[in-house]
């Protein structure tokens, strides 16, 4: 949320340096990210004065230039050389002296140097509006009003003001801060706490809000009160819209909003001023001159402010007239009723919508807004009056208008506005200080709560209306911390850890050393959303659409479902690091997937890795390898090797895998690994190939603590290493190898590794040939030739008949 210095300023009754204010909101919990400078002219026209043309007559040696002298108020005439064809002796202009940087609309920058031109020395430059950066206008200078002080500088003379905007990090719960007197209200309450000095808030006066005469007017009715529990209007005439005003032109400009006209930019200006939003309707549009504030019928069509049709339903709170919806309420305006220059009588609206049912109107059409912002996390129900007054004083200012109609208010809420008790005790004990007991109470005081009673031991405060998140002592307890300084929480000198005995493995611990070993391993880790595209996530053929948890209110179109699985996420990330030139990528990530299951919908943990690109940083003596799945399925058994698990990969059909494996731990599918299809690639924009795999988090974690650790000794006796190479069926896998060979020799082999795979034409169609070697340890005897020859007969054996494999010379 952006807040302009020099407005807030407008409800502090002295001047404050904005660096300190920034400092003090950010530790009363309002965090002021930066603070930048705003001009709104680049460089504030420094080096530019106001000059008065005393001499113009014609170039010697130039048609369309004029040699002039112009008094800036320095002493003695300067000598400019100009261009400008409406240049005339007596006016007052705009002068750019010399070492002046001039930087003009078009984004290019000036700086201006004595010279001579056409033989005629120039000692400055006399601008026309676009050399100075205030408009685009170039026929001719900038004539001033006769009245203008010679040597003025041209920021003063131009009412130009610098300013400072604070980018504030605001926390859902802080709507009472969506304004400037929100943030002033805080800034002084802090202010005054901690040095006491007495600063004063200062509302703008409304007590000048009367009707002015009797005219035709808008009736108002609610039917909706449960979504509207309070709605408020006046009717306006006489108003002229029109551009409005410099100096509320520039509030708006400060905070990053575009001027439209002056009635829709005094409900903009009150709405970031109040934090109420407000809505202006063109009460001749109206039908029969009647504001109903109900629920939309079923399949109700409404256009909307920006053209587009949508289809309303029973949930969507409308303002209507007394045939049609003008407005989707606390959302966004209609087509038909806004304001345009025809305008001359506005229905001006202040009202308190219920959250939830903003937020779901908000939320199904994929409109988000200013005031839907601020409605869906609740307004203060006592402003409505003010803000009303407030819009209504600065339209009959601004734009000529009349108040016609007395307020109409109607008000269904409870008053329910129970006390919270808080004892001093639960003060000290959440805060870790000892604050006393009268400096709480005037912390609450000066945040507009009301203590209503107070005891030894506790005080019992009524919570203003517009803190809508104190509900609760510990709410009450954070309120006056905020006030007290979060820095003020002391940090003690040395913090002592006792020693604890390491816990088992639970589902986090299993996550931080799986989260561990990959990053050790080269990885980095993402989270990517939780919400995908139902549509493209069916187009997969990962799952059926069935089986997809879809939501009620989905933020938009494009995210309506819970994934069901992490590659669309990684695809998504892999592609925005392609497109930023990072093409070598090893990630990981873990988070949960979701489909329906039988009652609920069905939560499962998950690990993805995946990698693209490189396979090694590249160097200057290393070779440009590609990464493979081989590389992949090598990190992801190095993985299940670290976490003491045995799997055995399974060849898969796979939606959106090809070479897919499945991981098979103790008969039940721990995960999936493969390359992703080139049609999924397709689908993510990516352009290289991206290996991929997926494990479930409860199985993985569940084969781990089933494990036990075991030691021996060290073998006193040599290992021996046979190798073998085998042609074989092209549709055999390594892993059916390894699985006979380990049947066969059970006592002797202690591991077997592939070294080599080679298929050409050079071998029968349909075959391949294996070169493996096999490690063989006796852990009691020096092993014998013969009995290393009678072990690889049984391992051949096994071969030969398990896949049909056969011996190669």
């Amino acid at each position: 949320m952006r807040i302009s210095w020099n407005w807030l300023q407008r409800y502090l009754d002295r001047d404050l340096d904005p660096h300190a204010a920034a400092a003090i909101l950010t530790s009363t919990g309002l965090e002021v990210e930066h603070v930048a400078l705003h001009e709104p002219v680049k460089g504030m026209l420094k080096g530019v004065v106001v000059g008065q043309v005393l001499t113009c007559r014609k170039h010697p040696d130039a048609d369309r230039l004029s040699l002039c002298t112009v008094d800036i108020g320095s002493g003695d005439p300067t000598q400019i050389v100009c261009g400008a064809p409406n240049v005339a002796a007596g006016q007052k202009v705009m002068v750019a002296t010399v070492g002046a940087d001039l930087c003009m609309t078009d984004g290019t920058c000036i700086l201006i140097k004595k010279t001579k031109i056409r033989g005629q020395e120039s000692n400055g430059m006399i601008c026309a509006e676009d050399e100075l950066g205030l408009g685009n206008d170039h026929d001719g200078i900038l004539v001033l009003d006769p009245a203008a002080v010679v040597g003025t500088p041209a920021a003063q003379q131009l009412g130009l003001r610098a300013d400072h905007v604070m980018e504030i990090g605001l926390t859902p719960n802080r709507t009472d801060a969506m304004g400037h007197i929100g943030v002033a209200r805080d800034l002084v309450a802090a202010l005054n706490y901690r040095t006491g000095a007495g600063v004063k808030l200062v509302w703008p006066a409304v007590d000048a809000f009367a009707r002015d005469a009797e005219e035709k007017e808008v009736s108002v009715e609610v039917l909706a009160p449960g979504a509207c529990p309070r709605y408020a209007g006046v009717t306006l005439a006489g108003i002229t819209v029109a551009p409005s005003p410099a100096w509320l032109q520039e509030a708006l400009t400060s905070i990053g909003l575009k001027p439209i006209n002056n009635v829709v930019d005094v409900t903009n200006f009150v709405q970031h001023e109040t934090g109420q939003p407000l809505h202006a309707f063109d009460a001749d549009t109206l039908k029969d001159g009647r504001i109903v504030v109900r629920m939309a019928a079923p399949n109700e069509p409404f256009t909307t402010l920006d053209e587009k049709e949508r289809t309303l339903n029973e949930a969507d709170l409308v303002i209507a007239d007394a045939s049609a919806p003008a407005c989707i309420a606390g959302v966004f305006g209609g087509a038909k009723s806004g304001v345009t220059t025809t305008t001359r009588r506005v229905f001006l609206e202040s009202a308190c919508f219920d959250p939830s049912t903003i937020r779901r109107t908000a939320r199904r059409h994929g409109l988000n807004t200013d005031a839907s912002f601020r409605f869906e996390r609740g307004v203060d129900p006592e402003i409505t009056l003010y803000a009303l007054k407030r819009a209504a004083l600065l339209l009959k200012e601004v734009a000529g208008a009349r108040v016609v109609s007395g307020i109409t208010d109607i008000d269904a809420r409870d008053d329910r506005a129970n006390g919270i008790e808080l004892r001093f005790a639960e003060v000290d004990r959440l805060t870790g200080l000892s604050i006393p007991p009268d400096r709480i109470v005037q912390a609450l005081e000066l945040l507009d709560c009301t203590v209503s009673g107070r005891s030894a031991g506790s005080v019992h405060v009524k919570v203003p209306a517009y803190r809508v998140d104190v509900t609760r002592p510990v709410d009450l307890v954070e309120e006056v911390l905020r006030i007290h300084g979060f820095d003020e929480v002391p940090v003690p000198d040395r913090l002592l850890t006792p020693p604890v005995r390491q816990a088992s493995l639970t589902d986090e611990s299993f996550r931080e050393r799986i989260g561990a070993h990959l990053v050790a391993s080269g990885f980095r880790e993402i989270m990517t959303p939780s919400l995908v595209n139902g549509e493209r996530t069916v187009k997969s053929g990962v799952i059926a659409s069935g089986d997809l948890v879809r939501l009620r209110n989905p933020l938009s179109a494009e995210l309506d479902v819970m994934r069901p699985t992490l590659l669309f996420g990684a695809l998504q990330t892999i592609a925005h690091n392609i497109n930023r030139q990072q093409r070598d990528l090893r990630m990981f990530e873990r988070g949960r997937t979701y489909r329906v299951g039988a009652a609920l919908a069905e939560e499962t943990d998950r690990l993805a890795l995946a990698v693209t690109g490189r396979h090694s940083r590249e160097r200057w003596r290393s070779t440009d390898r590609k990464a493979g799945l081989a590389d992949l399925k090598a990190e992801a058994e190095a993985l299940l090797e670290r976490m003491g698990i045995d799997g055995e990969w399974v060849p898969v059909a796979h939606a959106t895998l090809q070479q897919a494996f499945e991981l098979k731990v103790s008969g039940r599918t721990a995960g999936v690994i493969g390359e992703v299809t080139k049609a999924m690639l397709r689908e993510y924009d990516v352009n290289q190939p991206v290996y991929f795999a997926e494990f479930d988090g409860a199985v993985l974690l569940e084969a781990c603590l089933k494990g036990s650790i075991t030691y021996h000794e060290l073998p006193r006796f040599p290992a021996v290493r046979r190798d073998l190479s085998v042609l074989l069926d092209s549709k055999v896998g390594f892993a059916e190898l390894r699985r006979a060979a380990f049947k066969a020799e059970r006592k002797l082999l202690r591991s077997m590794d592939l070294f080599d795979v080679y298929e050409g034409d050079k071998l029968p169609a349909g075959k391949k040939s294996y070169a493996m070697s096999f490690i063989l340890q006796d852990a009691e005897a020096t092993l014998t030739d013969a009995q290393v020859e009678k072990a690889m007969q049984r391992i051949q054996h096994a071969f030969a008949k398990e896949v049909g494999a056969q011996l190669r010379g």
